[in-house]
């Protein structure tokens, strides 16, 4: 059996670590969940090309890379993707500070690449969507393990306590049923 003021202490002050984090991905979560992404400020540029574009990945990227130091503006911290359409495809390119897209246009010698800047609530946005860089993965992880062993210990002290025996049970078991009930729902 785990000593309760050393739970109620470790408890308490894991609490209190991840708090600040945690506000973002309780309040980001909520909003998405109600259509509140929040916003890019977009710039598009022409890029004269002297062959048309083809959707394969490292020269997409490459030519996107070259633009983009060009005109000094820093890479997205995600992994760059070709997507389709159809017969229209594009290479996107995701992090937490900006998005980048490059398309062929309606001429086969000019691209399109747009820079989407994100503004500050969007950034948190994208960081609760895992757009961020290693560092910020890393302490995502940290958080869901926190998390987890706040809700193990608040389970343990609950349960070690004789009066909220029954009730933590009976709350769980409730908890499972309504977790299944919603996932069968949706």
């Amino acid at each position: 059996m785990l000593d309760k003021l050393f739970l109620r202490k470790a408890h308490a002050l894991l609490a209190a670590f991840i708090l600040p984090v945690a506000i973002m991905y309780i309040v980001t979560g909520a909003l998405y969940t109600w259509g509140e992404k929040g916003s890019y400020d977009k710039q598009a540029h022409e890029i004269t090309i002297s062959q048309a574009l083809q959707p394969e990945l490292s020269p997409l990227l490459a030519l996107a890379k070259a633009e983009l130091d060009k005109m000094e503006i820093s890479y997205p911290e995600g992994k760059p993707k070709i997507k389709k359409y159809g017969s229209h495809f594009l290479l996107e390119w995701t992090g937490s500070s900006k998005d980048i897209i490059l398309e062929p246009t309606n001429n086969q010698l000019v691209a399109k690449l747009t820079v989407k800047n994100t503004t500050w609530y969007r950034n948190l946005v994208q960081l609760h969507k895992a757009k961020g860089g290693e560092a910020f993965k890393v302490y995502a992880v940290i958080l869901s393990l926190a998390l987890g062993l706040l809700l193990i210990s608040g389970f343990i002290m609950a349960w070690q306590t004789p009066e909220l025996k029954k009730s933590t049970l009976v709350t769980t078991l409730i908890g499972a049923g309504s977790f299944v009930v919603f996932v069968y729902l949706s």
